[in-house]
């Protein structure tokens, strides 16, 4: 499969020196923009790493502000042309695509596996993503449909209409290289007639530049999507330039915050998706292997690093023992190894970096005074992954209100236990919290359910469903520190973001008459003002 990662994207460059592990020369890659495969003129690329073996497998442009200048312009050249086009004609470039990500699915789950480290099945599902909200934008004709109402006043009618706006920049991050640029940002902001500037993550851009050429191969004009990888200062100028109509980001909290402050200072819509710390209420009517093996899925799905992971329970003390028991029997029985193969249980996380920041997050909670049920430290892996970055499942118990451990994101395997006494403790606990992305319960009283349901803070609940991530046709609905913005990403937010209404009202006056009438102050569209004696 290693032979079809030679796309338009790749160039070869002789003074690129071999990998030391793996002995051979990793890729430089290009950026497009304009419907052209280009190398960047910087002297800085970014090193993209196999997290499985610690290789590095390509470098990637860190493109200068005159070519992140150059993107936009590319992306308002196209948009007068493309916001023209029908919008049923718009959605057939979406039909392709869709085709086309069904066709190529296990190379772009390879590919997505080998430069992020999501096991196979998980990999594929990011991918799978793409095609979920594609499916769903392929029904702008019938969203975009505005309203009417004929003699709104007498002889008066009126018109809204669902605009597209225009330029749109999507600042992707790492930890969804296809789901979240390609399915979150792109396919909804096209089909109602934007175009998109889309910043890959550096760390794992191949995914993305795999994607546009198969837009590209689905019939998009040039410049409508743009892909490019830059650093913070060329993105940067996505902020405050007046030709960006719109942002939308996905990242840490301390940036989303930046980006929206500044974004919408500069009078750009704005939605900044940010950090979690999900929370589930385990109560003690919980189906208690079931629950288990939830928990466990939820926190070492995709190595944590989702912001809809599930890194910490609150337990009630009934059952607390048994629970911990059990997850850490579960967690001890996870198998680590490569990414791409399907054997794997859970794959590694993204790069050296992350995962020391993971195991410095683990020592923290040790030294604040939690329990370590199950240390995931050095964890053993099979031959060839030896220099890969590991960490596995890691269970903290005892863990209080008073450790960050419990209360930060930490976005790798490691779940908090924190034990309460009953219900109302334990959503209090939960609420106290400064992010409200998704929270879950495993309970079988239908009271407690829809208790929860109700008083959460969280955006997206699960009752029994550890990862209660909505589908494309509803929306991402993040609420506190974990959103910032009007508008969510997917279902009907998505269209009204990359929309904005107009409303025409009309009279029409007849052939056959020159008499002018009487015109009041309000023009006649106001249908209460008592009749003049």
């Amino acid at each position: 499969m290693l032979d079809m990662l030679k796309g338009n994207y790749y160039f070869e460059d002789d003074q690129v020196e071999s990998d030391p592990i793996s002995r051979e020369k990793p890729y430089k890659l290009k950026y497009c923009i304009g419907g052209q495969w280009l190398e960047s003129k910087t002297d800085k690329y970014m090193p993209c790493y196999n997290p499985s073996t610690g290789e590095v497998i390509a470098y990637a442009p860190q493109c200068t502000s005159e070519e992140m200048e150059a993107a936009v312009q590319a992306a308002r050249a196209a948009f007068p042309g493309w916001s023209d086009t029908p919008v049923s004609k718009r959605v057939q470039v979406l039909y392709n695509m869709k085709h086309l990500v069904d066709k190529h699915l296990d190379e772009l789950t390879f590919i997505l596996a080998r430069e992020q480290g999501k096991k196979w099945e998980e990999a594929m599902g990011d991918v799978l993503k793409v095609n979920e909200v594609v499916e769903f934008a392929c029904g702008a004709p019938q969203i975009m449909k505005g309203e009417s109402l004929m003699n709104v006043s007498g002889g008066y009618d009126t018109v809204l209409y669902h605009h597209p706006v225009g330029v749109f920049a999507g600042i992707a991050p790492w930890n969804f290289p296809a789901m979240i640029p390609h399915g979150w940002m792109t396919p909804i902001c096209i089909a109602t007639g934007n175009c998109m500037v889309l910043k890959a993550a550096s760390f794992v851009p191949q995914t993305s530049m795999r994607l546009m050429e198969l837009w590209q191969e689905a019939g998009i004009p040039d410049g409508v999507i743009n892909v490019i990888t830059a650093g913070r200062n060329e993105a940067e100028l996505l902020l405050s330039h007046p030709d960006v109509n719109g942002i939308t980001f996905v990242g840490s909290t301390n940036v989303g915050k930046h980006i929206y402050a500044t974004a919408a200072a500069n009078g750009k819509r704005v939605q900044a998706l940010c950090e979690a710390k999900n929370h589930a209420l385990v109560l003690s009517d919980c189906k208690m292997e079931r629950t288990a093996r939830g928990i466990i899925n939820a926190f070492c799905g995709c190595a944590g690093e989702r912001c809809m992971a599930l890194p910490t329970v609150v337990v009630e003390n009934a059952i607390a023992d048994e629970l911990v028991g059990y997850l850490k029997k579960f967690g001890s029985e996870m198998k680590l190894g490569p990414a791409y193969e399907k054997t794997t249980d859970m794959g590694p996380v993204v790069n050296q970096g992350h995962m020391e920041f993971v195991v410095n997050w683990i020592q923290t909670g040790i030294d604040e005074g939690a329990e370590l049920v199950l240390d995931g430290r050095n964890p053993q892996v099979p031959e060839g992954c030896e220099k890969g970055f590991f960490v596995g499942p890691t269970i903290l118990d005892h863990v209080t209100e008073a450790m960050s451990v419990g209360r930060e994101e930490i976005f790798g395997p490691v779940l908090a236990v924190k034990r309460v006494d009953n219900f109302e403790e334990g959503i209090t606990l939960m609420n106290n919290s400064r992010f409200a992305n998704g929270s879950v319960i495993y309970t079988q009283n239908g009271y407690y359910a829809r208790e929860f349901s109700k008083r959460t803070d969280a955006g997206m609940v699960g009752i029994n469903v550890g990862i209660p991530v909505p589908l494309g046709i509803f929306g991402f609905t993040g609420h506190k520190q974990s959103f910032f913005g009007d508008l969510h990403v997917m279902g009907r937010d998505g269209f009204a973001f990359y929309t904005e209404t107009k409303c025409v009202t009309n009279t029409w006056f007849p052939e056959d008459t020159d008499e002018v009438g009487e015109v009041d102050t309000w023009d006649g569209t106001i249908t209460s003002l008592p009749k003049k004696d």
